[in-house]
């Protein structure tokens, strides 16, 4: 018999976007599938979309709002399936995607083994996905994959994962405190449970950039700085545990130091955190510098000003991104 596959979603105001993403779930040519949806108190439509697709077999399930990892977690608790797919209620899945992966898991015969696909970024034109690969884009041992994570700021998208049964059970539930990066500390914790990791280059995730609103999205907000660098610490004792040599140590100083821009000028207390864990390791983290755009307005104005401006010409940029995308989907 086919394992089956439970393609969980998390849903919290994406009326914009959850029909298509449901469609690209029922679209996969895996057949023995199961899709579970967790509306986490939406104050908009999304529910009432959801609904509408229960006639073709998914089920849909509403809460209270608690955020993401709570939702799910409880998609988790209801479901039967071999294999986890995670997915975003923004996102969408190749037709072959879950199908590409299984063939390699049936090779490996090994439930202790992660699949990993290749993501591309787009915003309203699934067409327009830009497939850029990193160095996690290969076979993996969980010490390599998680040293180059660090060292090199890269990372894998939620969707791309596909995890047994077995090995989601291991990891644990996801951590309903982190308002931030709770994915990128669940999927080490995933990490830490297997065996390693194969890359799929035929499984295709479309990974939709949504800008501010995103969840991953800090800008100033002092509880995602909290939980960022929650992550971090997390991930920085995760390597260790697999291996606390020279190498693994500089990845992690190369980790914090490519991270201290989130945090920069507005908690020094987070700084001062990150220079002593770096010390510990035996590095040194340098102060963070503001490209030319934005140097000027730090030499006359402070820092402050110069992460404002920063944040406001982001902003502005992501808006009118979008809008000519979206103004191109329409017209197409």
């Amino acid at each position: 018999m086919q394992p089956l596959v439970s393609i969980l979603i998390p849903a919290y105001n994406a009326g914009e976007w959850i029909a298509e993403t449901l469609d690209s779930a029922l679209a996969q040519t895996w057949h023995t599938k199961e899709i579970l949806v967790v509306d986490d108190g939406s104050t908009d439509r999304t529910l009432d979309i959801a609904r509408h697709f229960t006639s073709r077999g998914v089920r849909v399930i509403s809460q209270p709002h608690q955020g993401a990892a709570a939702a799910r977690n409880r998609a988790f608790s209801l479901s039967s399936g071999d294999y986890i797919q995670w997915l975003d209620a923004d996102d969408l899945l190749a037709r072959d995607k879950i199908a590409k992966q299984l063939e390699v898991a049936e090779r490996c015969a090994d439930p202790r083994t992660l699949l990993s696909s290749a993501f591309g970024h787009f915003m309203y034109r699934r067409t327009q996905a830009q497939f850029v690969p990193t160095a996690l884009w290969c076979d993996l041992t969980p010490i390599e994959w998680l040293r180059r994570k660090l060292a090199m700021n890269v990372y894998m998208q939620t969707a791309t994962w596909l995890a047994s049964r077995a090995l989601t059970s291991a990891a644990g539930p996801w951590n309903i405190q982190m308002l931030g990066d709770d994915d990128g500390e669940y999927f080490c914790r995933l990490l830490l449970q297997s065996d390693g990791v194969r890359f799929v280059p035929e499984s295709r995730v479309f990974y939709r950039g949504t800008g501010t609103t995103s969840l991953s999205y800090i800008g100033q907000s002092r509880q995602k700085m909290d939980a960022q660098f929650q992550s971090m610490e997390l991930h920085i004792r995760y390597l260790r545990s697999l291996e606390d040599s020279d190498c693994t140590r500089a990845a992690c100083v190369a980790y914090l130091q490519n991270s201290l821009h989130l945090f920069y000028p507005e908690r020094r207390d987070l700084l001062e955190q990150a220079e002593c864990l770096a010390a510990d390791l035996g590095g040194h983290l340098a102060v963070p510098r503001f490209s030319w755009k934005y140097a000027w307005i730090e030499a006359l104005c402070g820092p402050m000003q110069a992460k404002r401006a920063q944040t406001r010409l982001r902003k502005l940029k992501w808006s009118l991104a979008r809008r000519w995308d979206k103004a191109r989907c329409d017209n197409a």
